[in-house]
């Protein structure tokens, strides 16, 4: 199973009337660093308290965010800001993996997969801001992106993603992380006849 191939285009980005996704920078740090410490309880929930730790610094941030941007250049991984329409604020983060070796059989066979975890601000779950951001990226991930399996990933006691990821239609299936973090994997599978072109 292969997660990108150089004669494929990274898509860019891409925008709603609540958003835009645009690949996350370093120099990104100051309004990523304000959207993950005002939703670290959200986030230590979304993956089973791993991160961000206590006391995490503005430097480490920024170190995180020169790994993203690295990682995205060398085509190993995608990491995309989600901004506010007038880019001003961020509301979140879309991450776009490989598929690592134990999750591998969930996707039976597929010529081309990828993880996918995704958060917002703590402030706009209330507007539903995951609902819609859900539904960019499903869209968005069948019609530009090269994958024909997608597994939308997160751990055991995120009861709000298990649920939207439900709502959808998807594949619920167990998933052992990584770590050893235990959780659920739901697929999206798009058969396609370009990408065996």
């Amino acid at each position: 199973m292969e997660f990108w191939s150089g004669d494929h285009s990274v898509p860019d980005q891409t925008k709603s009337q609540r958003l835009v996704l645009r690949p996350l920078r370093a120099t990104d740090v100051a309004l990523d660093y304000d959207a993950v410490m005002s939703s670290a309880t959200e986030l230590h929930r979304w993956n089973a308290g791993y991160w961000p730790r206590d006391g995490f610094t503005l430097a480490e941030n920024r170190a995180d965010l020169e790994r993203h941007e690295r990682e995205h250049v060398e085509r190993k991984a995608f990491t995309y800001t989600v901004l506010s329409p007038d880019e001003a604020r961020c509301l979140g983060c879309v991450y776009i993996q490989p598929v690592w070796s134990e999750a591998a059989p969930l996707c039976g066979g597929a010529a081309r997969a990828a993880t996918v975890g995704f958060w917002v601000r703590t402030s706009e779950i209330p507007n539903d801001l995951d609902r819609h951001l859900l539904a960019v990226l499903l869209e968005w991930l069948r019609d530009d992106w090269p994958f024909d399996c997608v597994l939308f990933t997160n751990v055991a006691g995120e009861t709000r993603q298990t649920a939207l990821l439900g709502e959808v239609g998807l594949t619920c299936l167990p998933l052992t992380w990584y770590d050893g973090r235990a959780g659920s994997a739901f697929r999206a599978s798009w058969l396609r006849s370009r990408l065996a072109q």
